[in-house]
């Protein structure tokens, strides 16, 4: 049996007003995009679009577009007709007609290919479908898309269609990560706990010590409310029956025995070929980048050269991490 998805509660001001949102734009039939990361209940606010709109007893039907490469997602969302392709025997009814009437959830939609975006254009614009191998339907569907991304970004980098970004943003709800609802940590870690509790069989759950209610509001959880979801349960699981859980177990990968990194060989960093005046020996610009690539490399060493966790310790993102190791010949 699959485990109850974790539940829209919350008491913080930022949680109220990302629900009051929701409860504005759920009566309108118009596409809405739901941004947020990873773990902040995207899909859940979804659903809330959708049951609180007049389309609440038509289907509501979920696509996550990472989940598929371009071609599957193609003929998952807009459906095929009999020989179409290799296998296709006969005609498939794609998930935008099983949602006619009702509501398409569009999960990671910045992932989706320029084709199937362009075809979502139609779909969004005028009700429009094409099957793969040719035929058209028309369509009835409400479409709310979500995304960890920045949207806008990628339309400006031409890795997203700026034409239906325009469509589907006629409302957009951003939901607040759970380090900017402090007030709704101990509140879900309580339900979880006693989730878990039921479903371990025993009687009642005894609470949490101080420390551990201090651990969970001293941690940041980039992963939102399902790594809290997670770490509370597997605390309890680990927990004497009767007894308070004492410890909360953040990261089930710590272990003493856990397999170090292989450390590779690190190149001193080029010179350049035509150096400044300020950049000869001494100088202040190649003190910087010393001061700059012993730092890089200190942080390496203390993450155990694990580079997602090396960033989030500097206040960098992954890929501006990189760079920075490249350009100073940290990594290849």
């Amino acid at each position: 049996m699959m485990a109850a998805p974790p539940p829209l509660l919350g008491e913080s001001p930022a949680f109220h007003a990302a629900l009051a949102h929701v409860s504005r734009v759920a009566p309108l039939e118009r596409p809405v995009l739901v941004i947020g990361e990873r773990g902040t209940g995207k899909e859940l606010i979804a659903a809330r679009l959708h049951y609180l709109s007049r389309r609440w007893d038509r289907p509501f039907v979920k696509v996550n577009c990472a989940a598929l490469p371009e071609s599957l997602l193609d003929s998952e969302l807009f459906g095929h007709e009999a020989g179409a392709f290799t296998g296709a025997t006969r005609r498939q009814i794609g998930r935008i007609e099983q949602a006619d009437g009702g509501t398409l959830f569009l999960d990671e939609i910045a992932t989706a290919s320029p084709a199937v975006q362009e075809k979502l254009l139609r779909a969004v614009e005028y009700g429009e479908i094409e099957r793969v191998g040719g035929r058209t339907a028309m369509v009835d569907v409400r479409v709310v898309g979500a995304t960890n991304g920045d949207l806008p970004a990628l339309a400006e980098a031409g890795k997203f269609r700026a034409d239906l970004l325009d469509r589907l943003a006629f409302d957009v709800v951003t939901l607040p990560p759970l380090r900017a609802r402090p007030e709704d940590v101990a509140l879900l870690a309580g339900h979880f706990a006693v989730s878990m509790a039921r479903e371990l069989g025993r009687p009642l759950f005894p609470g949490f010590t101080d420390a551990a209610l201090a651990a969970l509001q001293g941690h940041d959880w980039p992963g939102n409310v399902r790594e809290l979801r997670n770490a509370v349960e597997r605390s309890v699981a680990a927990a004497e029956p009767d007894a308070p859980v004492a410890a909360i177990i953040l990261d089930p990968f710590a272990s003493p025995w856990r397999p170090q990194p292989t450390r590779l060989p690190v190149e001193p960093p080029p010179e350049p070929p035509h150096p400044r005046h300020d950049d000869a020996p001494g100088g202040l610009l190649e003190e910087l980048r010393a001061f700059e690539a012993g730092k890089l490399r200190a942080a390496l060493e203390r993450n155990r050269f694990n580079q997602r966790q090396t960033a989030d310790a500097l206040g960098l993102g992954y890929h501006q991490l990189r760079g920075m190791l490249k350009k100073h010949g940290l990594i290849g």
